[in-house]
């Protein structure tokens, strides 16, 4: 059903890189939610008043809320799709992830304003009125939005949205909300005590937590998450499937938008290649990995010494001595220049983050290592992490 919906609506649905594409796709998700939320929320109201329920009146409010919600993911895949600009050369794609920051506060601020008339109906209890009506509109209720939840799950997979991730996670709170207030209502015929304030209460602490994993999803995207191991390792098999290419190093990758990636990579080269043929090869691979992952590659040319045995000898000493502090260390840009009085082996090395050693440290201890295999041998280090 939901593949019938997006060929429906949604023209030439499955190219999900394009712009207006992804526009379609949200604008889809945010017409749908916002019908269905719209009902719900009304349904839900009338029966509230009826049954004296703060918890399903808050319920309501929360469908309403999502109603919002859903508008300002609509909005936001439009100002999303717009051209590029002066002012913009990257185009607009992280407004997505501004209307899902949105979102996640909208929800906060729902749940603490629920928080807030349910400790109310706790301290000045209203006995519910038990309704058949009211328990098949909530389970309606629980049945519409696990089918709007996974409507939604489907699309965000598609088009890869955390705007839509954040719809679906408020979806799946306002289950989980719907249901407590079910039970709550059934609860309350056979007790005096508030269990729909205390209930209200419990539905207002997840959908808080759910606003509060929205936000810092989102905001983890906007401070720069490494891409994930697929892009990474599909990166590397196709620029080292290529010939006279014996490795890569420093692989960065920036999102500006859930569709638009560039990135930068340096990649290793022997010294005696044709350096016309080498630029030809990497040209090739910013081509072939535009094609393939849509990502705008720029590729950075590191020519290395090979069949050089004691340049190969020393490269091999170094990363023993790296292997015996930590197995996780590695390093690249080899580089070995002979003096009269010592030699200089120069090299980055790449220490994971939140090593048990310092910078400093890792550097003081593998410099005293490398010394001690030769007193005229002095590392010149320079330490970086890594991006991915």
């Amino acid at each position: 059903m939901f593949r019938q919906l997006v060929r429906l609506f949604v023209k030439d649905s499955e190219n999900t890189k394009s712009a207006s594409v992804r526009t379609g796709y949200g604008i889809l998700s945010g017409v749908t939610g916002i019908i269905v939320n719209i009902v719900l929320a009304a349904s839900k109201f009338v029966i509230g008043m009826i049954s004296h329920s703060i918890a399903i009146t808050g319920d309501a409010l929360n469908n309403l809320s999502d109603a919002g919600s859903n508008i300002v993911t609509l909005v936001g895949f439009k100002m999303a799709g717009m051209k590029p600009d002066k002012e913009h050369p990257f185009g607009h794609g992280r407004i997505e992830y501004v209307a899902a920051l949105v979102v996640g506060f909208i929800v906060e601020m729902m749940g603490i304003e629920l928080i807030k008339s349910s400790i109310e109906k706790i301290k000045n209890p209203v006995p519910s009125v038990f309704s058949w009506v009211a328990c098949i509109v909530l389970l309606l209720s629980i049945c519409g939005k696990l089918w709007l939840a996974l409507f939604n799950r489907y699309l965000g997979r598609k088009i890869e949205s955390p705007a839509m991730t954040a719809v679906v996670a408020d979806s799946i709170s306002d289950i989980a909300a719907t249901s407590s207030t079910l039970l709550a209502l059934v609860l309350s015929q056979f007790t005096s005590f508030p269990v729909d304030g205390v209930f209200g209460v419990l539905v207002a602490l997840f959908i808080m937590y759910s606003g509060f994993g929205i936000l810092k999803e989102t905001i983890g995207i906007l401070l720069g998450n490494p891409p994930s191991k697929e892009i990474v390792d599909g990166l590397r098999a196709l620029i080292l499937d290529h010939d006279g290419v014996i490795g890569i190093h420093d692989l960065v990758i920036h999102s500006y938008g859930a569709a638009k990636f560039f990135a930068t990579v340096h990649v290793e080269v022997p010294t005696t290649v044709d350096i016309i043929e080498a630029h030809d090869t990497m040209d090739l691979i910013e081509r072939e990995v535009q094609e393939r992952f849509s990502i705008q590659l720029v590729v950075h040319m590191d020519p290395l010494v090979v069949n050089d045995e004691r340049v190969d000898e020393l490269h091999s000493l170094v990363i023993a001595q790296c292997q015996e502090i930590d197995p996780s260390l590695q390093i690249h840009d080899f580089r070995v220049v002979d003096g009269p009085t010592h030699t200089n082996l120069i090299f980055d090395l790449v220490v994971p983050f939140e090593f048990r050693l310092s910078e400093e440290q890792t550097e003081e201890l593998l410099c005293q290592k490398i010394k001690e295999q030769n007193e005229n041998y002095y590392a010149v280090i320079t330490t970086e992490t890594s991006y991915v």
